[in-house]
């Protein structure tokens, strides 16, 4: 009996396919963050690249089984949230801090 128990081909494929589609639609996001029309298209574009960011370090933690990564995204996560509350505020209001 193994100690690690063998991820199946399938999911590891499933896995792999996730990853490299997550790195294009973060490809694609770019392209609206530096062509984007409104400065809330850019924002919106910014934060979609920060939740695709997640979602491939907790798919590199499926691969790898590294659990650390997972961590590491939850924080991007919070960041992420925090980041782009904080430039929505900014571009209604002009203001962050009153």
């Amino acid at each position: 009996m193994a100690s690690e128990a063998a991820v199946p081909a399938f999911l590891d494929y499933a896995i792999h396919a996730s990853l490299v589609v997550a790195a294009l639609l973060t490809l694609a996001c770019s392209y609206r963050v530096i062509q984007g029309p409104t400065v809330p298209d850019r924002v919106v574009a910014l934060d979609t690249i920060g939740t695709n960011v997640v979602a491939i370090g907790v798919l590199f933690a499926l691969a790898t089984g590294r659990g650390l990564f997972v961590l590491i995204g939850l924080v991007l996560a919070i960041v992420g949230f925090v980041s782009t509350v904080t430039v929505a505020k900014y571009v209604i209001e002009g203001d962050i801090i009153q």
